[in-house]
Order: structure tokens, then sequence, then C-alpha cells
């Protein structure tokens, strides 16, 4: 079984930073693609960032320019880091891997999820 556990969360001040981390308990992790979802209340979760075997990223347009995902397979972890952060990326930020090696956001790629960790922006 697939286990991923998110952290890094916390409470911020618009305009500070985080970074939120993520171990995954597989030792094919290298083989898959991973990615950074997140989710605020009353909305449907939302793909923010992946990255592929290769390490060849891609990002939401809302947060181009302020985050950035990266891993490191050596010790199976993900990274997602944030800043310039906005009232607006306050959510439930989850991580998870691919089914496969493909770079992209769409959730229906994703089969292993992470209980995720709150991000919370204040203005």
């Amino acid at each position: 079984q697939v286990q991923l556990v998110e952290s890094g969360g916390g409470s911020v001040q618009a305009g500070g930073s985080l970074r939120l981390s993520c171990v995954v308990s597989e030792y094919t992790y290298s083989s898959y693609s991973m990615g950074w979802f997140r989710q605020a209340p009353g909305k449907e979760r939302e793909g923010v960032a992946a990255i592929d075997t290769n390490g060849s990223t891609m990002h939401a347009d809302s947060v181009k320019g302020r985050f950035t995902i990266s891993r490191d397979n050596a010790k199976n972890m993900l990274y997602l880091q944030m800043n310039s952060l906005k009232p607006e990326d306050t959510a439930m930020y989850y991580c998870a891997r691919s089914t496969a090696t493909v770079l992209t956001l769409r959730l229906g790629w994703y089969n292993y999820w992470g209980q995720g960790t709150q991000v919370t922006v204040s203005s």
C-alpha cells in the first residue's frame, strides 16, 4: 500500500513563504510523476504543480512565478516551495502520485493521495 504524508502547512501573512513536503512510502517512487493539488472550502480540488520522472515541471497559471515543485528521488520526497503567498492560496494542499509518467494536472491521472496539510494566508 502506497502512503503519502504531507507536512509544512501553517498560517502565514500575505507575502510570506511556506515549503510543503511529502514523503512517499514506495520503493518505485522515482518511476512515477507526482503532483500537488489544493482544495478550498466549497471549491473543487485543483492542480497546482506537477513533476515527471525526468524533473520536468508544470505549474498552474495562478501560481506560476510564485510556487516551485521539486523532488528528491533518493529520499522519496516531494516539495512545493510557495513564495509571495496570497489569501486566495488558502486551502488544504495534497500531494499525489500519478499512475504513469505523464506530466499532467488532471486529477484522473492520480491514484494515490495524502491526507493533506492546511495552508492559511491572512491579509
